[in-house]
């Protein structure tokens, strides 16, 4: 019993990192044939092959953020902002229009002093036009305060691009590390099942050479299926990481090829015997298992469904801050909404600069000329007409506008106000993202610390310990799996912590605005 005591707990030792193998179970031979075990040395989190499909293109961070800038929806969006302030700032500069007129009496006739209708005629432009020009002559400088009104908002456009492009890296990374932090976890659940299937194998040769009984298969199957959610959990969440990431993009999450879902990808074929999922019971189980409940499935074939993407990165990566907290909190105030709140309140002073300037009112000129062909001759005339021309100059201006002006010049202080209340509150908010950021990086800075510095090395010593009792007949099989297990959650949970971690260095970048803080995986 010796022999595959030691080989089980070889095939359950290889979850965990690489470590080593005790002199008890050194010194124990395997019986002939096992399969071989994994790759020796540990494997990068977020770098192992994944089950995608053909079609699914690589992609890293640092890509997604350089297609974020041309492709995202949103910042398209925000650029046409400026396109529409900078067109605007053409209507703002320009002059009043000037306005043509022309016209004539198309039609004439003669009224008697009894009421009689005499020479009735239509006429021809030829016989009778007028032509004029008006134009508004505008006073208080509206042109220029209306140029430099248009100039703030252009500027304010801007700022407003740099924040969206802002908001959304900082989506992305998030969607992106999350992402990453699901295919660690798939990674480690995907080894898990492995070893799993390997120990699952031994002792199916083990109850088909009567070496145990099959109670202890049944248990040990029983055991092992709490380990197959952490698989299908990890891969959907994997898999919305991704829809979530090319949704960013600008690019169909839906939009992907067939394939995926198997894990060929990783040496192993679904279809084997005894490789990933045993084939439904029949008149010989597994490796010759007999007949019964130990020869029914333990895992699921399809395990990640198609995706547009296969996101790749170092996630094992513990960057360093690199710049002081006064410093960040010094480049609070350069934040691009920040900043986009101060232009707004710059635009509003302008703005009420330009009602104020209503109280010059404007005069409108007009100029203008007619001729007509019709006689205008009295009665006893001796020089007979043939034309008269006439000459006009008029000029307008609006009255009684005192109380517009004035609510409107109330409205534009109010509105600037406003602008300045909303640029306080959005650099106070500013600072509070900064202090909520901060106090997150140092929180996941001390827990991964702890994981780093300990924590992983402690659940593996618990393991080993358990596994050596276990070889020296003081513990059972269950004990050395609730040791597998807790080895697992601390892996876990140290991945956890490596997202954590990172997330906050996106997080103070989007919390700051200092660019290059951001983690490059």
């Amino acid at each position: 019993m010796t022999g595959w005591r030691a080989w089980l707990l070889l095939g359950l030792a290889v979850l965990g990192p690489p470590m080593p193998v005790p002199q008890a179970l050194a010194e124990t031979k395997p019986p002939s044939g096992p399969p071989s075990g994994p790759p020796s040395g540990p494997q990068p989190a977020g770098s192992l092959p994944l089950p995608v499909g053909h079609g699914a293109q690589p992609l890293t961070l640092e890509q997604a953020e350089r297609m974020l800038i041309d492709r995202n929806l949103a910042v398209i969006a925000a650029r046409r902002g400026v396109d529409a302030a900078r067109a605007n700032q053409l209507v703002a500069s320009s002059l009043p229009p000037p306005q043509f007129q022309v016209g004539n009496s198309f039609a004439q006739f003669n009224e008697t002093r009894a009421g009689a209708v005499k020479g009735a005629r239509f006429l021809s432009p030829s016989n009778n036009i007028a032509v004029g020009l008006q134009v508004l002559v505008e006073r208080g400088s509206k042109r220029t305060l209306r140029t430099r009104l248009a100039e703030t908002q252009i500027g304010t456009a801007e700022a407003q691009v740099l924040d969206t492009l802002r908001i959304q890296l900082f989506t992305l990374r998030q969607a992106f590390l999350g992402s990453l932090l699901a295919r660690a976890n798939l990674e480690v659940a995907l080894g898990n099942r492995l070893s799993l299937d390997r120990t699952e194998t031994l002792l199916r040769r083990q109850l088909r050479d009567g070496a145990i009984p099959e109670g202890d298969l049944l248990r040990f199957q029983a055991s092992r299926l709490q380990f197959e959610p952490d698989v299908t959990n990890n891969a959907q969440a994997y898999a919305a990481g991704i829809a979530s990431v090319a949704a960013l993009l600008a690019a169909d999450p839906a939009a992907f090829q067939p394939g995926a879902g198997q894990i060929q990808a990783l040496g192993i074929r679904p279809t084997v015997p005894s490789a990933l999922a045993p084939p439904p019971p029949g008149p010989r189980g597994p490796a010759g298992t007999p007949p019964g409940p130990a020869s029914a499935p333990t895992t699921v074939q399809t395990i990640l469904s198609p995706v547009a993407f296969d996101l790749r990165g170092r996630f094992d990566l513990v960057p360093s801050l690199g710049i002081g907290r006064d410093e960040l909190a010094q480049a609070i105030e350069n934040r691009a909404d920040v900043v986009a709140a101060q232009r707004q309140v710059a635009a509003a002073n302008s703005n009420r600069l330009l009602a104020e300037a209503s109280r010059s009112r404007d005069v409108t000129v007009y100029g203008g000329w007619s001729r007509s062909r019709l006689s205008q001759d009295l009665p006893n005339s001796r020089d007979q007409l043939n034309a008269t021309d006439s000459f006009a100059v008029q000029l307008s201006v609006p009255i009684f506008t005192r109380q517009i002006v004035e609510g409107n010049v109330g409205i534009a202080a109010a509105q600037a106000g406003q602008a300045e209340a909303q640029a306080r509150a959005a650099l106070l908010q500013a600072r509070a993202d900064f202090a909520t950021a901060w106090a997150s990086y140092e929180q996941a800075r001390a827990l991964l610390n702890l994981y780093t510095g300990g924590a992983l090395n402690r659940a593996e010593e618990a393991y080993r310990s358990t596994e050596q009792a276990y070889l020296a007949g003081g513990r059972t099989l269950l004990d050395v799996l609730d040791a597998l297990r807790t080895l697992n959650a601390t892996r876990v949970q140290a991945n956890q912590a490596r997202y954590a971690y990172l997330l906050a260095l996106a997080q103070l970048e989007q919390a700051t605005g200092v660019s290059g803080i951001a983690p490059r995986l």
